[in-house]
């Protein structure tokens, strides 16, 4: 058996989910699965035991999640001390954990099972200092199998064909054996020439017994015919749940984001394969470049003395806001705005008081100028990485990136390059630890095809260039992208988050081909893009853009954006490193208003909390920061951060049509008090409707429970609502969604979310009020569908999501999009839910009826 198998000898850990944890992490390393494939190991272990017997456990993923494994291997954790597992006398010595694209996972499960005859084999392994030991009895011939102790049937006999998709593994083997436990009479299951005893879980998967195995059953004893019949039940009773469950899994592949649904199932054969985090997507071919920066070495010169270094700290900061100065100009004369924007950003962050304050500080203690700033960047860098919020955490990357320009000036090499791009070759996928913002800024798009990071975040402004830029990209890629050599073929998927090492032939031209039908794909619904979205029976939609700054607006109005549903003001406390002042905001703002032309905007007022910790703000550190003070009762609470930005708002509402929108509201008066204030900063800058100010339309975020059950008293006081999915989901089913163990269960599509939202339409329309979706649920193609289907008239979603959105909601009646939406608000779970999608029409296909 052609398998591979990474081994870690000699491990020591805490307990099971440690073993587990270390368990997952090699296969992930190994390139074996999607990190997020860790995770399913341990749901897998709540669900079912993966003990096995004799110091072996067998920890393998969910079945609807077998789209996070990239290929079938094995990642093996000796513990010689041995890790208690599920009961207290069951002590693991051997975690073989179980990637398996497919029904390949069947052979390695007999093979562990005929290990298990062996104990002195298995008691060898598990002191072996030799990974090849493992290795070996894991991949060749040779063990004696479990099952062959009677061989023959008993005298009452039924035949069934396993009709599981996945074939016979742990979860539906232990109800068998749980179920052939009950009765005194003895059964027995033949597989070919296997039989094993049917109480023995780890018998049974020794059959090897893959989809549409032939099986025998046979019984003796005093209950032999009820036993017969009850294990023959079970047997094909479970087939549906197995069905369904990999329905379901097909149906999470299906839903990839965008374009990259095109991409389900498809896994190209290469040398190595590393999985990270989707950062800008598109699929390319190129060729591996390093392009790390070497660190800069920097010997502390306490002789220096204080003015001198001083000095040159000085000119060193000077030094770098003039190159950020020429950069951000540089970037507006070939109106690449997202790349000027981050230059300026950069600008805000030299002033970092903080980290002056503490360099300046190892100054006067008599240490080097260039010494001092990069040991106060490096705790500074570190201290932001550590931040729990991820939007914050990214920022770290341009904190460093600062401190790097400014350090370069230090030891003499301002403005120098660490490579030469001219250098790389015409298809360059480049590798590194963390991409700068500014080295990405000045790639060079017909050199550079892509990017893949170690580190990093979909969120960090590297991510957010490489999107503007239109270059794949995968982040948070782990070490592995670091021994990864230049000059060798790649094939870089940032639809999900794969980086293909050293792809066979046969892989490039598959890739080719994907390439090619994307783009055909992409340009179908780039033709329709700037349509207004009807349904084929003639109900209209309005498609928005969630976006921040008003460089942003061209973008997303060349996607097909009919408005902005969604202005999140964060961007503008989280950049800098003080609170915004009236004038500030306003300029923002106005300049919003303006790049629109007379299109809608929707801004929200500040939302955020205790949980996104900024200095400036000077938030309290709460114990539950989700259910303390954020949104609208951190604004009711400081009359300093809400009175300016209502100011502000009130003030660029003048220029044109700008909507107000509140965030999470969870009581009526909230919403009183918020728009008493809001009238009282009207009258006072004059501008009331009754002094000839601009009305200005005031909605509410419904993101909590207590909102949508109140939306129908709440609507008498608004004039729309926006609902935020991903908070809504959040609270609905009391889970943190950037909780590692539980971000899965945070599932929009859940019919408890969709019945919220159901409420809401229903509390809106009888008082006339319109609702809209601005959370990821409206950017999803299912999602947008339901959505719909429910009622929702506008939908405001990510630039990259509109042209997908508006063509799949054209290709459908706005009769079929409510029948799928009430079937949805029908199911029992997101993944039933979800494997509604399958009623979709895909792009590629014709006609004018929902599939069946």
């Amino acid at each position: 058996m052609d398998l591979p198998v990474q081994v870690q000898l000699a491990t020591a850990v805490a307990d099971r989910e440690a073993a587990i944890r270390a368990a997952g992490a090699l296969l992930v390393q190994a390139g074996f699965c999607d990190p997020a494939y860790a995770d399913s190991l341990l749901r897998r272990e709540q669900v079912a035991t993966t003990y096995m017997g004799r110091g072996l456990a067998v920890p393998h993923g969910m079945v609807e999640d077998k789209g996070l494994v990239r290929r079938t291997g094995l990642a093996v954790v000796q513990v010689p001390g041995g890790v208690v597992w599920d009961a207290p006398d069951h002590r693991v010595q051997l975690v073989v954990a179980v990637a398996a694209a497919s029904d390949q996972h069947i052979a390695v499960l007999r093979r562990l099972t005929r290990l298990m005859a062996d104990g002195q084999r298995l008691e060898a392994l598990a002191a072996t200092a030799d990974a090849d030991d493992i290795v070996a009895a894991l991949t060749r011939d040779g063990a004696s199998p479990v099952a062959t102790a009677v061989p023959e049937d008993l005298p009452m006999v039924q035949d069934v064909v396993l009709d599981y998709p996945n074939g016979l593994h742990a979860r539906p083997a232990t109800q068998w054996a749980q179920v052939a436990s009950r009765f005194l009479a003895e059964l027995r299951v033949r597989h070919g020439d296997t039989v094993a005893d049917a109480r023995s879980m780890p018998a049974l998967l020794g059959l090897g017994a893959g989809r549409g195995a032939r099986l025998r059953i046979s019984a003796a004893g005093p209950d032999a015919a009820q036993a017969l019949a009850a294990l023959r039940d079970v047997i094909v009773r479970l087939a549906q749940d197995e069905k369904r469950q990999a329905e379901q899994a097909a149906a999470r592949e299906k839903q990839a984001h965008g374009l990259g649904r095109e991409l389900a199932g498809w896994q190209p054969e290469a040398r190595q394969h590393i999985g990270g985090i989707a950062a800008s997507p598109g699929l390319v071919i190129g060729t591996l470049v390093m392009a790390d920066a070497p660190a800069l070495e920097v010997a502390d010169q306490p002789g220096q003395g204080v003015a001198a270094a001083a000095a040159a700290l000085d000119a060193a900061l000077a030094s770098a806001e003039g190159e950020l100065i020429e950069l951000a100009e540089g970037a507006r004369r070939k109106n690449a705005a997202e790349q000027a924007g981050i230059f300026e950003a950069h600008r805000q962050i030299l002033a970092h008081p903080e980290l002056l304050r503490d360099a300046t500080r190892l100054v006067v203690q008599g240490h080097g100028a260039a010494w001092s700033w990069r040991h106060a960047l490096a705790g500074h860098v570190a201290a932001q990485r550590a931040v729990a919020d991820p939007v914050l955490a990214a920022r770290a990357a341009d904190l460093q990136d600062v401190g790097d320009r400014v350090l370069r000036a230090l030891v003499g090499e301002a403005g120098a390059a660490a490579q030469d791009p001219s250098r790389w070759p015409a298809d360059s996928l480049l590798l590194a630890d963390d991409l700068s913002p500014s080295v990405t800024a000045q790639i060079d798009v017909q050199r550079v095809k892509g990017f893949c990071t170690a580190r990093g975040g979909p969120t960090a402004h590297t991510a957010i260039l490489a999107r503007a830029l239109g270059l794949p990209a995968v982040v948070a890629a782990g070490p592995a992208v670091l021994s990864a050599r230049s000059g060798e073929r790649a094939i870089l998927d940032g639809y999900r988050g794969q980086l293909h090492i050293g792809p066979s032939d046969e892989a490039l031209a598959e890739a080719q081909a994907m390439i090619d039908r994307l783009a055909r794909r992409q340009a179908e619904e780039a033709r329709s893009r700037l349509q207004p979205v009807t349904t084929l029976d003639g109900h209209g939609l309005e498609i928005a853009a969630n976006i921040n700054k008003p460089e942003q607006v061209a973008k997303a109005l060349d996607h097909g954006a009919e408005s902005v549903g969604l202005m999140r003001t964060e961007f503008l406390f989280l950049e800098r490193d003080h609170v915004p002042d009236e004038e500030e905001q306003y300029a923002v703002y106005r300049d919003m208003v303006r790049a629109l032309g007379g299109r809608p905007l929707i801004v929200r007022t500040l939302d955020i909390g205790g949980d996104k910790q900024v200095p400036h703000l000077d938030l309290p550190v709460e114990e539950n920061p989700f259910l303390g003070l954020r949104g609208a009762r951190l604004c009711l609470a400081r009359d300093d951060l809400m009175l300016p930005q209502l100011r502000a708002l009130v003030r660029a509402a003048q220029e044109g049509p700008l909507s107000l929108m509140f965030p999470m509201i969870s009581t009526l008066d909230e919403v009183r008090r918020l728009r008493e204030r809001l009238a009282e900063v009207q009258q006072s800058l004059g501008l009331a409707p009754e002094q000839g100010g601009r009305r200005i339309p005031v909605g509410i975020m419904i993101e909590v429970p207590s909102a949508a059950m109140m939306a129908d008293r709440l609507a008498a006081h608004v004039d729309f609502f926006s609902i935020g999915t991903n908070d809504l989901t959040q609270y609905a089913l009391a889970v943190d969604r950037q909780h590692p163990q539980l971000a899965t269960m945070a599932d929009s599509l859940h019919p408890a979310v969709l019945r919220l939202v159901a409420q809401t339409v229903e509390g809106a329309r009888r008082h006339g009020r319109w609702v809209g979706v601005c959370g990821g649920l409206a950017g999803e193609p299912l999602g947008a569908a339901l959505l719909a289907g429910l009622g929702v008239q506008e939908l405001s979603m990510s630039v990259g999501d509109i042209a997908g959105v508006k063509a799949l909601l054209r290709r459908h009646s706005l009769a079929e999009l409510q029948a799928l939406a009430k079937a949805a608000l029908d199911m029992d779970d997101g993944d039933a839910v979800r494997a509604l999608a399958a009623q979709l029409r895909d792009t590629a296909s014709a006609g004018d009826e929902v599939a069946a």
